[in-house]
């Protein structure tokens, strides 16, 4: 089967072999495993740090974003059938999905939305994923609750951010502003339905108070927490809750002891890395990411389409992506 993969570590991205086209065997699928053809991948930022940090010999396939066709299922399986369109992220510990045809566990994968095409839904798992599990695992923010109460979203015209700004608008009552510093994210974010946009180059309290408001309860921190960090327990109320999804190289967590402030990491992986107890609430999610899409409430977060599924483009998305300007989800389609 086709393959983008890479077998040298820490090449800039411009170089032909930081991403090679390749062919490697087709993969088996476990006994709950669902075998897809691949229809659509998107670009993660993980997908640029795994290729910048990991060391192998053997080629290394990337990629924790897809849409595709169930082609077969394994054993064990009940929640597919050859013939489903799905959409899912993956598993970091396994092969990604930057090949023609990928095995994932059913208890992680979603059926596609009805009303999107593969490159729509292929934006959307691992993102839904993160803003899903970090608005209500780690924030603890109830369905239908957050009156009164004020989410502060650091970088919200990325992909995690434009799904977190959805979910927090549609599915709470929480009042939500999000981030942004260009004048094309700062419309972003409004449409997909922050009530304020600040800019985080600029000091984040003084913006805040002009908007009528003193402090915040939550913040969802998805990039440069480090940096932030003085100004974000600044704007928190006293036992307000900090959620981080980037990888500082320190984090000085002491300063958040006065305020009685709580730190919550979010790491989509985390379930089906462990394979947790609680592995299959990705597939519920997707489930009921896929039924708002197709009620109108949700919308794609796709930013822009970088053609067929080869090295070349994938080169081209990835620099994109390192150059903190990406808009929304980057997509590739088609072998």
């Amino acid at each position: 089967m086709k393959a983008i993969s890479f077998t040298q570590h820490g090449l800039p991205i411009e170089h032909p072999d930081a991403l090679q086209d390749t062919t490697l065997p087709m993969p088996t699928p476990g006994p709950r495993d669902v075998l897809v053809e691949v229809s659509a991948v998107a670009v993660n930022p993980v997908d640029t740090k795994v290729r910048a940090g990991t060391f192998t010999q053997e080629p290394k396939i990337l990629g924790w974003d897809a849409a595709g066709i169930v082609r077969e299922v394994g054993a064990q399986v009940t929640l597919f059938k050859p013939g489903d369109a799905v959409y899912y992220a993956g598993s970091i510990a396994r092969p990604g999905s930057y090949s023609q045809y990928h095995v994932v566990d059913e208890r992680i994968v979603g059926h596609q939305p009805r009303t999107l095409g593969a490159a729509e839904a292929a934006a959307l798992p691992l993102t839904s994923i993160t803003a899903w599990e970090l608005l209500f695992d780690r924030l603890g923010v109830a369905e239908g609750g957050g009156e009164g109460d004020v989410l502060l979203i650091m970088g919200a015209g990325g992909g995690v951010g434009s799904m977190l700004v959805q979910l927090a608008r549609q599915l709470t009552q929480l009042t939500v502003v999000g981030t942004a510093s260009r004048a094309q994210t700062t419309e972003w974010v409004r449409e997909l339905g922050a009530h304020h946009v600040i800019d985080h180059g600029q000091p984040l309290l003084p913006q805040l108070q002009a908007l009528g408001i003193e402090h915040v309860s939550h913040v969802a921190s998805l990039t440069h927490t480090d940096h932030y960090l003085p100004q974000l327990i600044e704007v928190l109320r006293p036992q307000g809750r900090l959620a981080v999804i980037d990888d500082p190289q320190v984090l000085d967590v002491m300063p958040l002891k006065r305020k009685s402030l709580s730190l919550h990491w979010e790491l989509m992986f985390t379930r089906s890395l462990f394979e947790t107890p609680d592995m299959i609430q990705q597939h519920h999610l997707l489930e009921r990411v896929a039924q708002l899409i197709d009620q109108g409430i949700l919308r794609t977060t796709l930013g822009e389409h970088f053609g067929a599924i080869n090295a070349a483009n994938m080169r081209r998305a990835h620099a994109v992506l390192e150059s903190g300007k990406a808009r929304g989800k980057l997509v590739l389609e088609g072998f």
